[in-house]
Formats: C-alpha cells, structure tokens, sequence
C-alpha cells in the first residue's frame, strides 16, 4: 500500500508522541498499538516499525501481535467502508455471493483497502439482522437481501456520490479563485 502525501509525517508524529506518552516496556504493547490505531485508523507497517524501534523489541514481535489479534486493522480504511455479514443465516442465502460481487466491483480482495481508499472490504460475523439476509453493513448503514444486482446499484451510488463531490469540490474551487 502506498502512502498518501503527508502520511509518512503523521506516521511518525502519531508514533513519537503515543511513546512520549507511555512507558517504553513490552507490556504496554498492546495499549500503544491501540492508541496509534485509534489515531491512524489503522496500523502501517511504518509505524509498527517505529513502535519496535522504540520500544527495543523485534519488528517481527509487533507483527506478530498485530496479525494474532483482529481488533488490529493492517490496511488503512476506505472512504466507504463496506462489512459483508458472514454469519450462518446471510453465508447459507448468498452472503459469499454479495462478498464476491463487491470484490469484483471494487477490483479488491476481503481484508483489502483500494488504492484511491475511497473503499474498504471487510467480512463479519452476524450483524444480528438474520431476517434480511444478506446483509451488508455500508458506512455505519444496514442493507439488507444484498443480491448482485443490489451491489451493483450500491456502487453506482457510490460512483454518482463521488462525482457530485468533485463537481462540488471543482465549483468550490472556481468560485474561491474568482
């Protein structure tokens, strides 16, 4: 995954100050990666990097910790983040269906962020709204009997909304240098 502008730098400021302010031993791991995932959104490689280096202890140890634990996200999120529910009731009804149409769309893998970010992917368990399966959990935002075609018109709206926020952007702009 490649940085955005700006990104290497609040990286490293978010890592020095979370260290400033904790105790530099291995039992405070944890605690620290939670706190520069809170900031970031999630937690680059960099900054692991520099937890270990702070913190004296292997890259590969840090790592490790942040692959065991699925409270740490290794991708930065998307803009949009889609969750496709995978519990029993949505997998037996289509849910792997819904996750495959998205990765289609999406030209990203379960677990991927695009390169542009605007979308994230994720599977999940039960979401608890068995009777509409498939569900698929979009910004915060339930959808429920999420068919291929449902994806696709999902996509769409994501597409349509981006291009009216770059019209409005691009107007904004023009009206500022006037």
């Amino acid at each position: 995954m490649q940085y955005v502008e700006g990104e290497k730098e609040e990286i490293l400021s978010c890592v020095e100050e979370v260290l400033s302010n904790s105790a530099k031993d291995r039992e405070n791991l944890i605690p620290i990666l939670q706190k520069v995932q809170a900031r970031l959104g999630y937690l680059p490689t960099l900054a692991m990097e520099k937890i270990a280096s702070g913190l004296n202890v292997p890259a590969a140890d840090i790592f490790g910790l942040a692959t065991f634990y699925n409270q740490f996200r290794l991708n930065p999120p998307g803009k949009h983040e889609v969750k496709v529910c995978m519990g029993t009731a949505c997998y037996m009804v289509g849910g792997d269906i819904a996750l495959e149409s998205f990765e289609r769309r999406m030209g990203i893998k379960e677990g991927e962020t695009s390169e542009d970010r605007l979308y994230g992917l994720e599977r999940v368990a039960c979401v608890g709204c068995c009777t509409m399966a498939p569900v698929v959990v979009i910004n915060e935002e339930v959808e429920g009997k999420v068919t291929p075609t449902r994806v696709d018109g999902i996509m769409l709206e994501f597409e349509d909304m981006e291009k009216k926020e770059a019209a409005d952007k691009q107007q904004g702009e023009e009206g500022g240098s006037q």
